[in-house]
């Protein structure tokens, strides 16, 4: 029975590292970055523990362009898009890998400058991006995109990582 699904990740943390750009053969700009979230919790002993999560996000055209030129370590960014879990065999040892990460559709530069945010605030989306109201710099980047489909289907070996 085919039903109403939800397949939606909203994400606020800090990067790991500066982002990773590269193209497909078709000269799509793809970007791939790494997000930490932490989590505070008491344990069974009641004592506080910290946990970072790691979280690996995919931005596609755009996306990707903004992240390469706003996006460094350290800043602090909202990422909302879907899951998405991508095969393939691994070369070397003929197993079957598998790797789930966030396929963004909007990113949100949260840190300003100075905090490795990428110099004020910015907001983009897949959709077309907008301004935030506060100070820093007032980019207005709406640009209509077609999904990442529209050159034909991409399989893992268009994807350059």
């Amino acid at each position: 029975m085919a039903g109403k699904s939800l397949n939606r990740v909203q994400l606020i943390g800090n990067l790991g590292k500066d982002p990773e750009i590269k193209y497909t053969p078709q000269g799509t700009p793809v970007a791939k970055l790494t997000i930490a979230t932490n989590e505070r919790f008491k344990d069974k002993a009641g004592e506080w523990q910290d946990r970072t999560e790691w979280h690996n996000v995919v931005l596609w055209q755009r996306l990707a362009e903004i992240a390469g030129e706003y996006l460094k370590k350290g800043g602090k960014v909202y990422i909302e898009g879907r899951l998405q879990t991508r095969s393939w065999d691994d070369k070397t040892s003929g197993q079957k890998k598998y790797m789930t990460e966030v396929v963004a559709s909007d990113l949100i530069l949260l840190g300003g400058r100075g905090e490795g945010g990428g110099g004020g605030d910015f907001a983009g989306s897949s959709r077309g991006a907008s301004s935030s109201a506060g100070g820093g710099n007032n980019f207005d980047q709406r640009t209509p995109e077609p999904e990442p489909a529209s050159a034909g289907p991409i399989t893992d070996e268009d994807i350059p990582f």
